[in-house]
């Protein structure tokens, strides 16, 4: 994908293959956002990002700084460099047009045309689509700027405040990556009014990986993701990599 700025309207949704080494930044505007997003392999999509193997080989329950989203081949599809957020919710899913009615009430084209309430579910099936996906290919998603806390009995609760206007988090791509996101809201937040707020996408071109780098060394178990990524790189696509 080449370089450039995007702005993703609130309810909107959006697709690219990143490259290898490229940078997406993502930012919440206004501090309420929830962007659900899911990754895939953009030379195999079988191959996608597989959230029990991204927590447990790095001992957590979410994503900031220094960790690495895993595929479902123990690869690195990307790592997170930059976070002004701080918590990015692994474990809660997306809403679908269902939950939507029941919480904002109806919200059709017919009644709202393009100010129509747009769900995660439905949003991210359209994306997947137009790279030849469907049901089948959807997985545990990522929720950027989202925060959820577990209670002791299993129970789920909306944190609000997690994020702040201008937070923003730098995913860099290990591997040529096809990403897919949802501008909607988060099925557990209280909020009774539907107005997703935009985000602002930046894709950059930078630099591979250096040996000293922070998500590499954040785990033992990384150093041997990026490892796995770096020979499937030389051997598929024929780069040298610094292994």
């Amino acid at each position: 994908m080449t370089s450039g700025k995007v702005t993703l309207r609130g309810g909107q949704a959006w697709s690219g293959r990143l490259r290898r080494n490229q940078h997406l930044v993502l930012t919440d505007v206004e501090g309420r956002a929830c962007v659900s997003a899911l990754f895939y392999n953009a030379r195999d999509p079988l191959e996608r990002y597989n959230m029990a193997d991204t927590l447990k080989a790095q001992f957590t329950a979410f994503l900031t700084t220094g960790r690495v989203l895993y595929s479902d081949m123990g690869r690195v599809l990307c790592s997170v460099v930059a976070d002004g957020c701080g918590w990015h919710d692994t474990i809660t899913g997306v809403g679908d047009a269902a939950a939507n009615e029941a919480r904002f009430g109806a919200g059709g084209y017919q009644k709202l045309r393009n100010e129509r309430h747009r769900n995660a579910r439905d949003n991210l099936l359209v994306e997947l689509g137009k790279h030849g996906l469907g049901k089948r290919d959807l997985v545990a998603n990522l929720n950027f700027f989202v925060r959820v806390g577990v209670g002791e009995d299993g129970s789920l609760a909306w944190v609000s405040g997690n994020s702040h206007p201008g937070a923003a988090v730098d995913l860099r791509f290990e591997m040529d990556t096809l990403v897919v996101l949802s501008n909607t809201p988060h099925p557990l937040d209280p909020a009774l009014a539907y107005r997703p707020p935009t985000i602002d996408l930046i894709v950059a071109d930078g630099p591979a990986a250096p040996q000293d780098d922070r998500c590499r060394l954040s785990r033992p178990e990384n150093g041997r993701g990026f490892a796995l990524t770096e020979a499937y790189i030389a051997e598929t696509c024929g780069e040298e990599t610094d292994r």
